[in-house]
């Protein structure tokens, strides 16, 4: 695919993330109207830390081989590329390695011998220091200054690239490039304007493409066809029933986004303030003009995750009318009695080193805020009792002595004891190490390849 192509640029989006479904009549589709490259995301942090810490997948092994298959199928048959980014869910080297094992793994299958570029980006904690104490770290609200005691909290840390690493391997005759942890639009824009589309044009149809049908207005859909060129892109559906609206496009904007025109990434940022979205008379398609990208000091966000303390989780659902004339109520009284439980079973030394959380769902499990006075009472409340403490076996021990007060607690003291509806037997379910995001800094890099770092796989 070296050879100079004519705008536009056509990027066959096939799913939001890989694994999630592709379909293989959509892909035939996008194949059929000339498509020029596949590139799809594989990740992001939206299911929380615990991917990148434990660099594991969301998505089961069987689900991201079947997806890739079809889009290795697709390769085999026209040799176009195909571009994943952030790789087994997090992007970190872990998770490169293990869909790269799925790659190879089909391509020895198919009996086909693509060149294939690993793209790595999990950086140590020693250079992050490093990095932090020469000044090229700053953080991002709601943090302060970055400290090495919070890096050193971090089992993993990735920096998120941006279309370079991606035009580079590229350069250099990738026919499939796995990546790991990138900005979604950076993917899909890495292709056209590798190929000569334009910037704002490229990031523009990267950004509203990153989730495949989603900006689409039949969402059981799965992939887009994006049509880059100079000053702007088409995009339609690759379900032959499905289309796109002018709304539904331009709102992809605030995806993960707080501003609707500025979008920053990593080297600039993608202005749409003067942007227009056309709809196009075969009614499925909408043509977007006017984006232009502003080229900015480089930086690349960094991500780092990490385990914490451990929980121990139980369940019941209750019905009991006395509960739920007040449940508000109960709940103070119902953790009150709960912690009492648990420091009389404790040694000294562990009274004040635990937390326990019990969560009303039905009532205000979601926000935690007081309920508007008058609200009336639910059916029934699902309640979640959640001990944390340093080891499991500590939050198995809090567990296990507030076991009887949770299953029986009463609302009202002098009546007889309740037997609450719970789910399993034993009650208790360790849920193991918290996993929490610790950074939300940006790194300053001179170059945009720095910190990234190029794997061959040449079969």
């Amino acid at each position: 695919m070296s050879e100079q192509l004519t705008l536009p640029i056509k990027v066959l989006v096939p799913c939001g993330s890989l694994g999630a479904g592709v379909r293989e009549e959509e892909v035939e589709y996008g194949l059929s109207r000339g498509a020029h490259a596949i590139a799809t995301d594989a990740g992001s942090t939206d299911s929380g830390a615990a991917y990148l810490a434990t660099g594991k997948s969301k998505n089961s092994r069987g689900a991201v081989k079947r997806d890739l298959m079809i889009l290795m199928k697709a390769h085999a048959r026209t040799g176009i590329p195909v571009i994943i980014g952030t790789s087994g869910q997090a992007g970190g080297d872990m998770n490169v390695d293990w869909t790269r094992d799925i790659l190879l793994e089909i391509v020895a299958e198919l009996g086909i011998s693509p060149r294939i570029a690993l793209l790595y980006s999990e950086q140590t904690r020693e250079s992050i220091k490093t990095f932090n104490t020469a000044g090229r770290i700053r953080p991002l609200p709601p943090l302060g200054p970055l400290e090495d005691t919070t890096v050193d909290e971090c089992d993993h840390i990735v920096a998120l690239m941006g279309v370079e690493p991606y035009i580079d391997a590229l350069e250099q005759g990738a026919d499939v490039i796995l990546g790991g942890r990138s900005t979604d639009p950076a993917v899909l824009a890495s292709f056209p304007i590798w190929k000569g589309a334009g910037w704002g044009a490229s990031w523009h149809a990267g950004k509203v493409g990153e989730c495949g049908a989603q900006c689409t207005e039949k969402r059981d859909s799965a992939g887009v066809l994006l049509s880059i060129g100079k000053d702007g892109f088409d995009v339609e559906p690759l379900a032959r029933d499905n289309y796109c609206a002018r709304e539904g496009v331009s709102a992809h904007m605030l995806y993960e986004n707080t501003d609707p025109y500025i979008l920053t990434e990593p080297g600039g940022q993608l202005d749409v303030t003067q942007v227009t979205y056309e709809a196009l008379e075969d009614n499925r398609s909408v043509r977007v003009t006017g984006a232009v990208w502003k080229p900015r000091p480089y930086t690349m966000k960094l991500e780092g995750a990490g385990g914490g303390r451990f929980q121990t989780i139980m369940l019941v659902g209750i019905q009991d009318p006395d509960v739920l004339r007040d449940v508000s109520g109960f709940h103070d009284r119902f953790l009150e009695a709960l912690y009492m439980r648990a420091r009389q079973t404790l040694p000294p030394e562990e009274q004040d080193d635990f937390h326990i959380s019990i969560r009303m769902y039905g009532w205000n499990a979601v926000d935690g805020r007081p309920v508007a006075e008058g609200t009336p009472p639910p059916r029934e409340i699902g309640v979640v009792f959640i001990a944390t403490a340093r080891t499991q076996e500590l939050a198995n021990a809090i567990t296990h002595a507030c076991n009887p007060y949770f299953f029986h607690y009463p609302a009202v003291m002098d009546k007889e004891l309740p037997s609450y509806g719970f789910a399993f037997s034993p009650a208790d379910v360790p849920r193991g190490q918290v996993y929490e995001f610790k950074l939300n800094h940006v790194v300053e890099v001179g170059d945009p390849l720095e910190l990234v770092r190029t794997r061959w796989v040449d079969l």
